[in-house]
């Protein structure tokens, strides 16, 4: 979860699951990767932004599924908002107007987040 003056960033899916969609910048974490670094190279690939990882939004996981998602919020450090390989645009949209999102859990980790960044802010 990336916020950009007060927006937040969102890529339109250039692979699938969910090809055209718009979600976060996501991927995988490689075999002996710390997560926190995946996710700053994964953001980087998808969005051409340097991040830094600030807090951990929360763990997520379905019966049944072998995937699990760690959301994480990050603030960006540099580089320039360009569409990666597996990316077909990325924007940024006020949060009470994104467009739909990809995934079931997706707006439910949006509110999570904004969740805990008004705590964060007001503790």
């Amino acid at each position: 979860m990336v916020e950009i003056e007060g927006e937040l960033l969102l890529v339109r899916r250039g692979i699938q699951p969910a090809y055209g969609k718009w979600s976060f910048p996501s991927g995988y974490v490689n075999r002996g990767e710390q997560v926190e670094r995946a996710v700053e190279r994964e953001v980087v690939e998808e969005t051409g932004l340097e991040v830094r990882v600030d807090w951990l939004v929360g763990l997520y996981s379905e019966p049944e599924k072998t995937v699990v998602l760690a959301v994480y919020s990050a603030s960006v450090t540099g580089g320039a908002l360009i569409a990666g390989d597996e990316t077909l645009e990325t924007a940024t949209f006020p949060y009470d107007q994104l467009p739909e999102l990809a995934f079931a859990d997706d707006s439910r980790i949006v509110g999570e987040w904004l969740e805990g960044r008004a705590l964060r802010a007001h503790p």
